[in-house]
């Protein structure tokens, strides 16, 4: 039982280690120190697909209510914008989070959220989904070149695409009309092992939506060079362990200032131009960028071949799942 379990503590440290790395090569990216709490009254908290209540700490000493973080995705950029970094310059963190708003807990959902969180500054004509394709790749060369060094140490019999299948949202709904979106990915994903699904978060030519974004920080309504709707999108892998896919990553070029407003209206959210962080946007004080967050214990359970993120952070489970997997941490 100890060896076990110090073995995979080991593979965790190890693969995390590495991808980090890893990825501040592909990327140009500087790893930072990020933070935990936020004041919502500046605009930068993440409000996700707007529904999720953040985890509230009254600070006694200052007399005043912060929340943990939900993603760092809107302190990335302003970071960006405070130490001037350079376009083709960026910043990762080792982010630690907490969303008890779930509405369901699952073998690759915690309430405990824990990612690399990347943030790279881009000239503001490099806000293309060619730029948006390139990094998209560059997080999936992570992924593969990790990988291949892990299993000269641990065994694996995990077998990866050289490269990444991109689909739209669109696409994926005329290929799989009679399916949900959900069903979409994960056909789509089975066929192809390793996908970019791009153009999450605004209405297709059904009416409905992929999925639900946030309307401050990944654009997805500027169209594209090739006339597809969304400068967003997720990696998704097939695991064969749980027959299913994977969402790893969740990225986008961020919003400019015509895609912040069309956005904050179609979300019925236009008071939240009035935040501090808001304004910076509108009125140019903030970098043209690109960047996400990408699960750190779903990349370690999917390259350990693992059936649950249990096995490789600690969390809170109901009695069933931890009957059914005995050595969740």
């Amino acid at each position: 039982m100890k060896r076990k379990f110090l073995h995979r503590q080991q593979q965790i440290r190890y693969i995390k280690q590495l991808f980090t790395e890893l990825l501040c090569d592909e990327l140009n990216l500087t790893e930072v120190q990020a933070p935990l709490l936020t004041d919502p009254r500046d605009g930068i908290q993440d409000t996700l697909s707007g529904h999720e209540k953040a985890v509230a700490v009254d600070v006694r000493s200052l007399q005043t209510r912060y929340e943990v973080v939900h993603s760092l995705a809107k302190w990335k950029r302003h970071t960006l914008a405070r130490y001037g970094f350079e376009p083709g310059e960026g910043i990762v963190t080792q982010m630690k989070a907490l969303r008890p708003d779930e509405e369901q807990l699952s073998a690759v959902h915690s309430v405990y959220v824990d990612q690399w969180d990347w943030e790279q500054s881009l000239c503001p004509s490099r806000r293309t989904s060619a730029q948006l394709k390139q990094a998209a790749s560059a997080v999936y060369q992570t992924l593969l070149k990790t990988h291949r060094q892990v299993k000269t140490i641990y065994p694996s019999q995990l077998q990866l695409p050289e490269s990444l299948t991109f689909i739209s949202t669109e696409a994926l709904l005329q290929k799989y009309p009679q399916l949900s979106p959900k069903e979409r990915e994960r056909e789509f994903t089975r066929s192809h092992k390793a996908v970019f699904i791009s153009g999450i978060g605004a209405a297709l030519s059904n009416g409905q939506r992929h999925d639900a974004r946030a309307p401050d920080y990944d654009d997805w309504t500027t169209l594209d060079e090739d006339g597809e709707q969304g400068l967003n999108g997720d990696i998704l892998v097939w695991s064969d362990v749980l027959d299913d896919a994977i969402e790893l990553s969740s990225m986008g070029i961020r919003v400019d200032a015509a895609a912040l407003i069309k956005q904050l209206a179609l979300a019925g959210r236009e008071a939240a131009a009035e935040q501090p962080w808001h304004q910076a946007l509108l009125n140019g004080h903030l970098p043209a960028s690109v960047g996400g967050g990408i699960g750190q214990s779903r990349v370690c359970m999917f390259l350990m071949e693992e059936a649950h993120i249990g096995y490789v952070q600690p969390g809170v489970w109901c009695e069933k799942t931890r009957a059914e997997h005995t050595e969740l941490l």
